[in-house]
């Protein structure tokens, strides 16, 4: 497992998120949004990143502008996230691309991937000036987003920085033998649970995928804030429905 950090929690504008200052050296600012800050209600209390779902998407709107106050720019650029190993570049997307990676050279212009449980990644290009946001549940684990995002960045991964973020921990994930036979990486980061159930661990699944892709230990931090129970962060496994929060990045001026 990488080194694991305890990101400070920032409060921007109305926002309290998540900080990333590690992030700061190499000319990224970078955080996650936490459930508060926002106008929505109920079970998206309150802020709530999540479009697809039957939160208002009025709500949904003034959370996302809040977000954008918050990081400094005048947009949040995202991607309506299936679960794949599909990469979008800034420069190809528009309002109906699709995918669960997106890379930007651009500065000043924030992108962002939703989560809740999955696992966020930041990977970082500081000689080439480029960076990743990255969604990666256990389907996109499986279909191997890590390894295309880092393909896609066409880099030598040895320069690369990477976070991995607020995830739901191997203690609390329990999925079936169809999930850990999805991919090879599964079985050394599961242990056997109740009946045919296993407790997954995506967070170290990751690590092994980010090590084996020649990514330096040293240059991989873990968060040790995680999703268990849905308090600070939004959780699909602590209620149903529930909102989701997000990675956000962008290149400083």
């Amino acid at each position: 497992m990488s080194p694991q950090v305890t990101l400070p929690i920032e409060l921007r504008g109305t926002l309290p998120v998540a900080t990333l200052p590690m992030f700061h050296a190499l000319g990224v600012e970078a955080f996650f949004t936490t459930r508060d800050g926002g106008v929505s209600t109920g079970e998206f209390a309150s802020l709530n990143l999540g479009s697809n779902g039957p939160d208002d998407p009025d709500h949904v709107r003034e959370n996302y502008r809040r977000v954008a106050t918050a990081i400094g720019s005048e947009s949040v650029q995202r991607v309506r996230q299936i679960h794949s190993d599909v990469v979008v570049h800034i420069d190809a997307l528009d309002e109906s691309s699709e995918g669960d990676a997106i890379i930007t050279h651009r500065v000043g212009e924030a992108v962002a991937m939703m989560v809740a449980d999955c696992t966020p990644l930041l990977l970082v290009d500081p000689t080439r000036h480029q960076l990743a946001v990255v969604h990666a549940g256990w389907r996109g684990l499986a279909a191997g987003v890590i390894e295309a995002a880092v393909s896609a960045l066409d880099t030598d991964t040895s320069q690369l920085h990477v976070a991995i973020g607020p995830a739901i921990s191997g203690n609390r994930y329990q999925v079936g033998p169809e999930v850990i036979a999805a991919s090879p990486y599964f079985v050394p980061h599961a242990r056997a649970d109740v009946g045919d159930r296993f407790l997954l661990d995506t967070r170290t699944t990751a690590h092994a995928i980010l090590e084996g892709l020649g990514i330096a230990h040293a240059n991989v931090i873990t968060t040790t804030q995680v999703t268990d129970g849905g308090a600070q962060f939004f959780s699909d496994r602590a209620a149903r429905p529930c909102g989701r929060f997000a990675l956000v990045a962008k290149w400083q001026s």
